[in-house]
């Protein structure tokens, strides 16, 4: 007789686990990844892209949560409400789909747009929002690689081939200046060089104190091969034993 065994209920594709969350929360917010919690955060939107992006970036920004007394709803929220904004929403659109449920009391109570604004603007400049759009934020450089790289190459075609010995010379000056060595880096290495050529003179002082007492001990009657024989240790000569 076939027994019928119990179906094990499986985490959707790209939706997160409870595991996935409570590794990602801090230790003093870990209690709080609840099966209900996970389930809020992978059905936080209703557009599949959306929700895949609100996952995401709840896993990328969550550092914020070690930076202040803030609760996992609110991050939530607020994760939820800063991927709206990259997706080129305006504020208050973002804040409407974040907050369905406000925005259509609002209304409903017949809320002037301006004081609708007031709002917005509140949430917007709340410190926890402040600090998830300072996540998401791409350094300039990195989102201009590829036109930093392509301006680098125009100057080394004008060093290279310009008619003109100004333009060349401005173009490998400047190209010069911008791939210079950190100085961050040229410290280290001059830090390097001071310690080695501290080492090299304790070094020297050292032989030469060892040459003087070498020059005593032959002319008190000390043959050479038992100057031979001596050890060096710990800036002191020492006789080595004969067996080794």
């Amino acid at each position: 007789m076939t027994q019928n065994v119990p179906t094990i209920p499986q985490t959707p594709a790209g939706f997160l686990t409870q595991q996935q969350v409570e590794e990602a929360l801090p230790p003093n917010l870990k209690s709080a990844a609840t099966p209900a919690f996970t389930t809020q955060i992978n059905t936080a939107a209703a557009d599949p892209l959306v929700a895949e992006n609100i996952r995401e970036n709840f896993l990328s920004y969550a550092g914020v949560l070690k930076e202040g007394r803030f609760k996992t709803g609110d991050y939530l929220n607020a994760v939820t409400y800063v991927s709206y904004k990259l997706m080129g929403m305006s504020n208050q659109d973002a804040w409407a789909k974040t907050f369905p449920q406000r925005y259509s009391a609002l209304v409903a109570k017949g809320t002037d747009q301006k004081d609708i604004a007031a709002h917005v603007s509140a949430y917007h400049r709340g410190k926890l929002v402040g600090r998830v759009l300072e996540q998401s934020l791409t350094p300039i450089w990195v989102l201009n690689q590829d036109i930093y790289q392509k301006a680098i190459n125009v100057q080394a075609d004008l060093m290279l081939n310009a008619n003109s010995e100004k333009v060349r010379s401005d173009a490998a000056n400047s190209i010069m200046t911008h791939l210079a060595k950190p100085k961050e880096a040229a410290q280290n290495n001059l830090q390097i060089n001071v310690g080695e050529n501290s080492g090299m003179t304790e070094l020297k002082d050292l032989l030469s104190s060892l040459a003087s007492k070498q020059q005593e001990a032959i002319k008190s009657g000390v043959t050479t091969s038992d100057i031979a024989g001596q050890a060096l240790i710990e800036g002191t000569v020492k006789e080595t034993d004969a067996d080794g």
